[in-house]
């Protein structure tokens, strides 16, 4: 017999899986509830409706992959450490690399989520800006060697979407990313 309920973290942390494993084809409700052994009434007791739901998802996805990197990374002494420690995190594989594909191509839909997106990737370029410029780069190549990562940060990923990540992918990244800064 199912649990009547389940909280809303479980919700949102099933939700992640799956939307970064098929996008918003994996947000079935009948489907999760019997994957956390609940009923479906579960899921609208905490979010009322599907889009209330990826809403919070999507607040869920910035919470992890930026709020959350940015407070480890500012927690480092110095800029350089920030830097290393920044490139660390944002260039690991993680099971949720497709979210932000699947969560593009949601937005064609949802000019909403359109405008998120828009406003996290702002957030992050003025983050590594703030970092540069705290290593040494002008504000004007700071903007311009941000761009620079992020696109390298994209490219990357995509490289390795379906691909074992190597064991030294620091080393990998670090001769890479020295054409651009040094850090």
């Amino acid at each position: 017999m199912p649990k009547i309920i389940a909280k809303k973290q479980d919700w949102l942390i099933l939700g992640y899986k799956l939307f970064s494993e098929k996008g918003i084809s994996g947000i079935v409700v009948e489907k999760m509830a019997k994957k956390l052994k609940v009923n479906k009434s579960s899921f609208y007791w905490h979010f009322k409706t599907k889009m209330k739901f990826m809403e919070l998802l999507v607040r869920f996805w910035i919470h992890n992959e930026t709020k959350q990197i940015i407070d480890v990374t500012n927690s480092k002494k110095n800029g350089s450490e920030k830097v290393r420690t920044l490139i660390a995190l944002i260039y690991r594989q993680s099971p949720f690399l497709d979210f932000i594909f699947y969560l593009k191509s949601y937005a064609k839909q949802e000019k909403e989520i359109q405008k998120i997106i828009d406003n996290v990737e702002q957030k992050r370029l003025e983050y590594s800006i703030e970092l540069l410029q705290e290593i040494g780069y002008s504000k004007s190549d700071a903007e311009i060697k941000s761009r620079l990562l992020y696109k390298h940060f994209l490219g990357y990923h995509e490289v390795i979407r379906y691909k074992k990540q190597s064991p030294d992918y620091l080393e990998e990244i670090k001769l890479e990313l020295n054409q651009i800064i040094e850090y």
